[in-house]
């Protein structure tokens, strides 16, 4: 399994670069080297000053969750677990969809609670991630169209924001509606599924019936825990938007750094909506989420294609960058201290 997981890292990484230099090329390499090199390397620093701030912002949210469902954790341990959890979306497939089951063995293990509210905890936090970005990208695309008018692809753009807007909701609602009609389809159909894997594979541990049961409750339960809990939710959501301002922030400061400058709003947009690009089967939505953003600025200004992509590697590739160092520690620590804590 977990050779499988290396050669899934590996080829998804080799395409994540292929991505990229398909886009360099577009662009032309020699002009983004060129930009790169007189960039003014002290708001360079200041764009990783917002990625840091980021990911602390994101870390309160995590642990105003894990408050909801289970022990509080200290802060300290809360940012080094969403730092582990960053590293985990950014080396596996799919962003955090392949991320998550790893980042709930790390909460399981640091905050001492069971699997299943360890991926409640982080499932619920990706969820509330996931309605300021909404948000920004609709008030951003709104007073757009308000300052510089829609065209061409922008229109399209702006109506599948909306879109976004209005179904998402409506699928949160449903979904939450149904929730145990869901559950009890989830534990009816991985049941068979099992037994046919259990009498192919008997060497293979597998839960049984009553264990998915009670699994899927836990989580549901988990899940239940942090929605009835309104202040931390309320709270949660201002931390969350605090880390796409600070993410909005960091692009907007980027473009600084190589003596130009795009309206706020146009950041506001262009970042969470690249990041919808991270479910892409590259990890951490390598590449993906570059080439979108790239596209979508340039419809959204009138820059040079190689100014766009030195911006966008300096923001995007260089937080990559940043943030699979910082979470790649964070993971080795939490690790070696879990191994300690066996052993003693």
């Amino acid at each position: 399994m977990l050779d499988t997981r290396r050669r899934a890292a590996v080829v998804g990484f080799l395409a994540a670069a292929l991505v990229l230099a398909g886009l360099f090329w577009s662009v032309g390499a020699g002009a983004v080297a060129a930009e790169l090199a007189d960039a003014d390397l002290g708001l360079i620093a200041l764009v990783g000053a917002t990625a840091l701030a980021w990911l602390g912002a994101w870390a309160l949210v995590l642990r105003l969750v894990l408050g909801a469902i289970g022990p509080t954790l200290p802060y300290h341990e809360s940012a080094l677990v969403y730092a582990a959890a960053s590293f985990a979306n950014n080396v596996t497939p799919f962003g955090q969809a392949g991320g998550e089951p790893i980042t709930a063995l790390v909460i399981s293990s640091v905050a001492d609670v069971e699997y299943e509210r360890g991926l409640a905890a982080i499932a619920s936090t990706d969820a509330l991630n996931f309605v300021p970005s909404v948000l920004f990208a609709l008030f951003g695309v709104a007073y757009y169209a308000t300052n510089a008018g829609l065209r061409g692809r922008l229109t399209a753009i702006a109506t599948a924001v909306l879109a976004l807007a209005v179904l998402a909701p409506v699928a949160f609602a449903l979904g939450w509606r149904y929730r145990y009609r869901l559950e009890a389809a989830l534990v009816a159909g991985l049941g068979p599924v099992l037994a046919r894997l259990h009498g192919a594979l008997p060497w293979l541990p597998l839960p049984t019936p009553d264990g998915i049961e009670r699994r899927v409750e836990g989580f549901v339960g988990a899940v239940e825990r942090v929605a009835t809990s309104p202040r931390r939710l309320a709270l949660a959501l201002c931390c969350s938007a605090a880390g796409w301002l600070s993410q909005s922030l960091g692009l907007w400061i980027a473009f600084r750094a190589f003596g130009v400058s795009i309206p706020f709003y146009v950041a506001l947009f262009v970042v969470p909506l690249g990041t919808i690009a991270s479910a892409m089967p590259t990890p951490g939505g390598l590449g993906a989420i570059e080439t979108v953003h790239v596209l979508l600025l340039s419809v959204a200004t009138s820059l040079p294609a190689s100014t766009i992509a030195a911006v966008v590697t300096v923001h995007r590739v260089g937080g990559f960058l940043l943030m699979t160092s910082i979470g790649g520690g964070s993971m080795s620590y939490l690790w070696a201290t879990g191994r300690r804590a066996l052993a003693d």
